[in-house]
Parts: C-alpha cells; structure tokens; sequence
C-alpha cells in the first residue's frame, strides 16, 4: 500500500522526460498519486495547468494538498524532503549534494541542447559534430559515476539505491534511445562509457523505473511526428 500525506496529483504526458523524473520519484517513496495527462502533442493546456503553474505554463507539475510544485528537479527534491521515511533520492552529505546537483543542472543544460542539435544538423559533417557534444557529455558522466560511491563498484550514481543524479539523466534514456534510433548512433559505448552501459541496464530493471520508461517504438512515432518537426520550425523561424 503506498504512502500519503495528503492528496497527490501530477499533471503531466507520458512523452515527458520530465514529468517521468517525478513518477520515478514517487515510487522510490512509495507514494500514492493520481496522474492526470497533458496533450502535448495539440499543444493545449488545461485550467488545471495553467492556474498551477501560471509563470511557464508547463509541465510537470506536483500538485500535494493542493498546492503547486513546479519544475522536475525542485519536485523530485520536495518529494524526497516530504517522505523523508522512504530511501533517501539526495546524499546525506552536502558535498555529494552538491555535487549531484551540479551534474543534474549539467544534464538539464546540455542534453536537450545536444539533442536539438542532432535533429536540426544540415548534412553529415554537422550531424557527426552534434554528436560529439552528445557523447563527450556522456563520458564526463563515465568519470563522475567513476569518482561516486558508484566507483566502489556500487550500481547507481547513488550507490546501492537510486538517487537524484540516476533520476535526472535516467529519465533521459527514452529520448536518447531515440536519437539513437532515428540518426543511426550509439551512445552509450562500451569503449567509452562502459560503466554507464551497465548502469542503463540496472537503471531501467528497477522496480521504482521499469514501467515509466517510454516504450521506444511508440516514442519514435512520436518524436518523428510531433518533436522533431517543431524543433525543425523553431529552428528555421529563428534562423530568419
């Protein structure tokens, strides 16, 4: 039986990285909530979004006793300080806290810049140059997970239970598998990043995980009909 303080609701879209990082999250801590589904693909909002998040409008938000809780890592933060009785999401110690939260902002900063780049390349050369920036982020990550607990042959970022930094670039995987898919890559390399090659695999076994990773086929319908080609008209309205 879950846990609650309270009622809990998150609006969020299944597409969503983002609003994945918070159901993750909320099964860590065994909490109940009901989840309640955005359209992104039309592009509209319910009253419920925008009262709750009036300033940016997006999702995820947490909804808890009926006060809004914006932005996924601020959620996933709220929530490990909330059901603080669950495994702890952020190191006791504030040094490896401030550490995993530089490399999340790190993966909110550059990934889905990376991403974008790789679908709006014109011609090989530049493809091949986005995915450079994609890959030599990937193995930063190979030397932080290297000089964490992880190091000490321990599974995740967090050591032996999944923490803050597993869930920021964890609910990535969908995404990135995509844009392997789509563009013919590989990204997580034995030969570069054979730690985290490991580490996707118990990442996407855990209980907390298995069922909210989007299903990669479905995912690639979706980016190759909604994502991508807005992507490609922001890019070329201000390019203009």
């Amino acid at each position: 039986m879950g846990k609650g303080k309270g009622d809990v609701k998150l609006l969020g879209a299944w597409p969503s990285p983002y609003a994945v990082r918070v159901n993750i999250a909320l099964n860590l801590k065994s909490v109940d909530y009901e989840f309640q589904t955005e359209n992104l693909a039309t592009g509209s909002k319910s009253e419920l979004l925008i009262k709750s998040n009036p300033v940016h409008k997006k999702i995820p938000v947490l909804l808890h006793g009926g006060k809004p809780i914006c932005e996924s890592l601020i959620i996933v933060q709220y929530i490990d300080e909330v059901w603080s009785d669950g495994p702890s999401i952020l190191p006791s110690d504030p040094y490896d806290r401030a550490v995993a939260r530089f490399w999340a902002a790190y993966v909110d900063d550059k990934f889905y810049t990376a991403v974008k780049g790789i679908v709006v390349a014109d011609g090989e050369e530049a493809k091949a140059a986005a995915v450079k920036v994609l890959k030599d982020g990937l193995v930063l990550l190979e030397e932080a997970f290297l000089k964490s607990s992880a190091g000490e042959g321990k599974p995740f970022f967090g050591g032996d239970e999944i923490g803050y930094l597993d869930i920021a670039l964890g609910s990535l995987l969908g995404w990135l598998r995509v844009t392997e898919k789509s563009f013919n890559v590989k990204l997580f390399e034995e030969a570069t990043t054979p730690r985290l090659v490991s580490w996707v695999d118990s990442f996407c076994k855990h209980p907390a995980v298995k069922d909210e990773l989007p299903e990669t086929d479905k995912l690639f319908e979706y980016a190759q009909k909604v994502v991508y080609p807005r992507i490609k008209a922001f890019a070329a309205a201000a390019a203009k």
